[in-house]
């Protein structure tokens, strides 16, 4: 690996993430970020933690309550998604909107349900001979097939992701698996949303990146260093299943916080929920919820809060608000505040989502401390095949 440009943060991948977004070239940002821009329907493609990180940042501009900056933004899993495929749903999406939008994140390049996404379009775009679409992609992999297909109809931006390493087990410098690019590609996707907002050009998103990433390591560090934390890891050590619950923004945040905390505890022998899931069992006394919601306000959010409390369960708020009625009842509170107009992107789930990325990280450090090695083989039996 080369060396770190300059460190804001004890994390080392923190770092690293840093250095792969500031040293995308300006020019080859350029055309995504105008076709985005343009766009008035984004359609997000991808699996896993790469399709959160893109439907967090994406749902924000959404969001957008000034007219202008407004878009429609689907995901082929929504019920009104006009369509069984991409190529079904094209003909409705032509007519609804003047400039459709295709995006998807991907690090590897080679996402099953990506790739299909892109060939059911390109399929459409040369069958109908239509101007109204486009394609852009942000990976790691600009030889991948979905690259190839993307860059014909498109625009590829590249991300670098961890790189190549020899087998480690020092995951605070390396991350866990596709931790280096699933979280860069959220960070550079929330601060493109909140430059268009702003109505900036590409050099001032990366001044916004700049700015960010000067406040985002202190507040990982102080948070990874308080007694709120400790009592995590201690928590997580013990045989306790975790929940994790939001709404809207939020519930992308979790989801990705969920995915990496299984694959931990999945090797201990317990279970990671989604609040509201298909799977979702009853907690038992001792069980662990984590619930991020920026007001604090959110009615079902403080409902669960309850629910799990009177069955003797303990509970992590994550809010913008440190008085809000959910830090008040939770037994444990993260508060990440920030001021901002409502219909205004926030950097509030970016953020959670940083904050919570080194759980599993100090969770494997602890396990390893008590003589439990985890390589990351291991830790990849239990990642999602079909994602």
């Amino acid at each position: 690996m080369s060396a770190i440009r300059s460190k804001i943060s004890r994390i080392g991948y923190v770092n690293r993430i840093q250095d792969n977004i500031l040293d995308i070239k300006r020019k080859k940002l350029l055309p995504l970020y105008e076709d985005l821009k343009s766009a008035n329907c984004v359609v997000c493609g991808g699996s896993g933690r790469s399709l959160y990180s893109l439907n967090a940042a994406m749902s924000q501009i959404a969001m957008s309550q000034i007219g202008w900056r407004n878009k429609v933004v689907l995901t082929p899993d929504d019920p009104g998604f006009p369509g069984k495929s991409m190529y079904d749903a094209a003909t409705e999406l032509e007519r609804r909107y003047k400039k459709i939008l295709l995006l998807i994140n991907s690090g590897s390049g080679l996402s099953g349900d990506s790739v299909t996404m892109a060939q059911d379009l390109a399929r459409y775009i040369e069958d109908k001979k239509t101007s109204k679409f486009s394609m852009g992609l942000i990976t790691s992999n600009m030889s991948s097939p979905l690259a190839k297909i993307v860059r014909e109809h498109g625009h590829v931006a590249k991300l670098k992701g961890r790189r190549s390493s020899k087998p480690s087990l020092e995951y605070s410098e390396i991350g866990i698996m596709g931790d280096v690019f699933e979280l860069g590609s959220l960070f550079l996707l929330c601060m493109m949303t909140e430059a268009i907002f702003r109505n900036l050009q590409v050099g001032g998103m990366f001044q916004l990146c700049e700015e960010e990433f000067t406040k985002l390591g202190p507040m990982i560090d102080s948070n990874l260093e308080s007694e709120t934390y400790a009592h995590l890891v201690d928590m997580m050590e013990k045989r306790t299943n975790v929940f994790l619950g939001g709404k809207g923004t939020a519930n992308e945040i979790i989801k990705m916080a969920a995915i990496r905390l299984f694959h931990i505890k999945g090797f201990l022998g317990d279970n990671v929920y989604v609040a509201r899931g298909v799977n979702t069992p009853r907690p038992r006394a001792g069980d662990l919820e984590i619930l991020v919601s920026f007001s604090g306000e959110t009615k079902p959010v403080i409902s669960w809060c309850d629910v799990f409390k009177k069955l003797n369960g303990m509970v992590l708020s994550i809010t913008g608000t440190r008085k809000s009625t959910l830090a008040e009842k939770s037994d444990f509170q993260i508060t990440l505040e920030e001021t901002v107009k409502s219909g205004q992107p926030r950097r509030f789930y970016m953020r959670a989502a940083y904050v919570l990325s080194p759980l599993p990280v100090k969770l494997a450090e602890r396990l390893r401390e008590r003589g439990l090695k985890l390589p990351e083989y291991i830790i990849n039996w239990y990642h999602s095949v079909t994602q």
